[in-house]
């Protein structure tokens, strides 16, 4: 039996941009149809999404698609109603939701890009919790999975980003703990530097660098000497929803070759 076999997970983020690799929501997806699951996929992009269900249909799954911003009001309702409308129950939610472009120091930070960080990467994040949690807890069992990142933890220069994902970090674990007695799980990953098409061609277009520079001085900064992909981020990923977890809740859980065993 496949480790996920017929349960139905929800993966917001599940496009990605344009890049010389793939991204972790889509991986996250691919090996989740690998495993078995029945997937709500979900994306403002949706070109993107639906070239990853082109890769999940390939990998056997049955599918369905939402392409909504997670800003928009009515997106978390959205994603569980599709989960409940085609399949008739929500057991896994993975929020792969992030963005960090225009971030700063504290004392350089503009305050309107302080809001879109804060309320795409902690509040839509949150909200979707909110709205999957009620459905779990009735079902009495469910798992959420949310898509932090090493800098909630390590030491960096941006602010924003690092004060959404270390909250990202607070939510897990509040769920964590006022959900087990309904048999909900809720555990974070925190990616480090992934060799992905946000990680590392969007942001060396935007530094006005080559790409294969910028992925080296980033692997360079890597115990294990390279940068992780986005599969390692999806097989994590994918231990957290399995069964094989079932006694894990409430874990921050790098994804990162070493990197914050550094820390302390």
């Amino acid at each position: 039996m496949s480790r996920l076999d017929g349960k139905v997970c929800a993966i917001v983020g599940a496009g990605q941009q344009g890049g010389a690799t793939i991204g972790n929501g889509r991986a996250t997806a691919i090996r989740f149809a690998q495993e078995g699951a029945r997937l709500v996929l979900v994306d403002r992009d949706g070109d993107a999404l639906e070239q990853t269900r082109a890769d999940v249909l390939d990998a056997g799954a049955e599918v369905v698609l939402v392409t909504a911003d997670v800003r928009g009001a009515s997106t978390p309702g959205d994603v569980v109603g599709a989960a409940i409308d085609a399949f008739g129950r929500l057991d896994v939610l993975q929020n792969n939701v992030g963005i960090g472009a225009g971030d700063q120091p504290p004392h350089r930070l503009d305050e309107d890009v302080f809001d879109r960080i804060v309320e795409v990467n902690l509040k839509a994040t949150w909200r979707l919790c909110k709205s999957a949690v009620p459905i779990m807890r009735e079902q009495r069992g469910g798992v959420i999975t949310n898509v932090s990142s090493i800098a909630s933890i390590a030491g960096t220069q941006i602010a924003a980003y690092r004060m959404s994902k270390a909250g990202v970090d607070a939510l897990t674990r509040n769920l964590a703990v006022t959900n087990a007695k309904y048999g909900i799980r809720c555990n974070a990953v925190l990616p480090g530097l992934i060799d992905t098409p946000i990680g590392v061609d969007a942001a060396a277009t935007a530094l006005g660098v080559d790409r294969d520079d910028y992925a080296a001085r980033r692997a360079a900064q890597v115990p294990m000497g390279h940068q992780g992909t986005a599969w390692d981020v999806a097989n994590a990923s994918l231990f957290l929803a399995s069964d094989e977890a079932a006694f894990i809740s409430g874990v921050c859980l790098p994804v990162d070759g070493a990197q914050t065993a550094r820390i302390g």
